[in-house]
């Protein structure tokens, strides 16, 4: 299923990197519109994209899916029986002391992973694997809680994303995460609409 695939005569890809895709953006759309269905779909793409990194030898971005898989079961608890009232989570902004335990945990996370990796597997590209792994990680975990801020990080971060694929010549996902990046932009203006005043730390 992961076999070399030509789409449309010129895009490379394979079966399960098509499978991948079409849950992911299935997954995001259903974040805008905040239903908690979005993380059976996040199991799933985060599962079959573990394979796809594996062959592109993206092993930061592969142990990723891994996390995100239990990060996602956390998140459709939150969604649907977290906050004061256990009727599930609501919008709300990080506060300063919330952006410096963000900063700070992707630097935190960044150094780790990038250092397992350079130690530990055949990776080329350590450093910037390393740091898309570590803010994924904590925009991820910000939208479990529905931080708006998840937002922002997912746009500098699928931007980013965006080149490592292409360089790996995973040309499909490159394109995913353009629509990403047009997706996540238009996630920000929609929950900016949902927003309530109190500001909820991660």
């Amino acid at each position: 299923m992961n076999d070399p695939l030509l789409l449309w005569g010129f895009l490379q890809t394979s079966l399960l990197e098509i499978a991948s895709f079409a849950l992911a953006i299935t997954m995001v759309l259903l974040n805008i519109r905040q239903s908690s269905w979005a993380w059976l779909f996040a199991i799933a793409s985060a599962g079959l994209y573990a394979v796809v990194f594996y062959d592109a030898r993206i092993y930061g971005d592969m142990l990723l899916q891994f996390v995100f898989i239990a990060v996602s079961l956390w998140g459709a608890y939150q969604w649907l029986f977290g906050g004061r009232d256990h009727q599930g989570v609501t919008v709300t902004r990080l506060s300063r002391h919330g952006w410096l335990l963000v900063a700070g945990s992707w630097v935190v996370v960044y150094a780790s992973v990038a250092l397992f990796l350079h130690h530990f597997t055949d990776s080329d590209v350590v450093h910037i694997d390393a740091f898309l792994t570590a803010g994924s990680l904590v925009a991820q975990c910000l939208l479990t809680r529905k931080i708006l801020e998840n937002w922002h990080m997912w746009i500098l971060i699928d931007g980013l994303y965006i080149a490592l694929y292409a360089y790996k010549q995973l040309y499909l996902t490159a394109l995913l995460y353009g629509l990403f990046v047009v997706l996540a932009v238009l996630g920000l203006r929609a929950w900016k609409k949902s927003w309530s005043s109190t500001v909820v730390l991660p």
